[in-house]
């Protein structure tokens, strides 16, 4: 039997997708957080709608579009006292609903962390250009080496966490809004000594709507991520030095 859980599922203008991943969720047992970031296509109407009709959906409304780690910030800090495993994952259907179980599974067998992974053996990407698969794989490369871990998968949005777990990997503390947010949370989770584990997800495009991944966001990334990394040196440094 799986543990009672919650999959917080940030929109911002996902009106195409976001009941197909809501009921698909939900049929898997699973109650759902929808954190709307002000959409205006529709999306929080028809969020609203399903959450009037079935007590497992609920809906948290936010005014404005502060970046994706502000939206689960404070999905996550609705929920966490009310639910014993937590999971986070994309609204545009990039990550299949089919996958949640097995994630909430490694979580009952004793993962702190579970993260669905593009990058470890039986994990792929759809239909990617060659230029695309390098600029990911190589981002998360950088990621590894900046901060350190062994976690393959560094900006997958895919994951669960025990509510202990997001208790101490402390969301509302994160330095980064936007993308980077999932970066930050994984880096935190090895850094405390979480058991973390990833478990193979095919990620597909999105195949109705816009993609909210812009150059803008990419660059936030690689500034922060190379900020942090060289945080860490600086504290190895210092502690070589006493």
């Amino acid at each position: 039997m799986l543990p009672k859980s919650c999959i917080v599922l940030p929109t911002f203008n996902e009106v195409d997708n976001v009941e197909i991943v809501v009921r698909a969720v939900r049929a898997y047992g699973c109650d759902v957080l929808v954190v709307d970031d002000g959409s205006h296509d529709g999306t929080a109407a028809i969020a609203d709608r399903l959450a009037a009709n079935d007590t497992g959906v609920r809906v948290l409304h936010r005014p404005l579009k502060t970046g994706l780690g502000d939206a689960y910030g404070a999905g996550f800090a609705l929920v966490v006292d009310d639910y014993a495993v937590i999971g986070q994952m994309d609204a545009d259907l990039s990550h299949n609903p089919v996958d949640v179980p097995r994630l909430l599974a490694v979580i009952g067998d004793g993962a702190d962390v579970a993260i669905g992974s593009r990058y470890v053996p039986g994990g792929g990407v759809g239909d990617w250009s060659l230029m695309r698969r390098m600029l990911s794989s190589g981002g998360n490369r950088y990621a590894r080496f900046m901060l350190g871990g062994d976690v393959r998968d560094m900006t997958g949005g895919f994951r669960a966490f025990t509510s202990a777990a997001l208790r101490a990997l402390d969301p509302a503390g994160c330095t980064a809004a936007g993308y980077a947010f999932q970066v930050e949370m994984a880096a935190r989770a090895q850094h405390l000594g979480l058991e973390v584990r990833e478990v193979p997800i095919i990620f597909r495009d999105r195949v109705r709507g816009v993609s909210k991944m812009d150059g803008k966001i990419a660059r936030e990334a690689i500034v922060l991520i190379t900020k942090w990394g060289a945080q860490r040196v600086w504290r190895k440094l210092r502690r070589g030095n006493h």
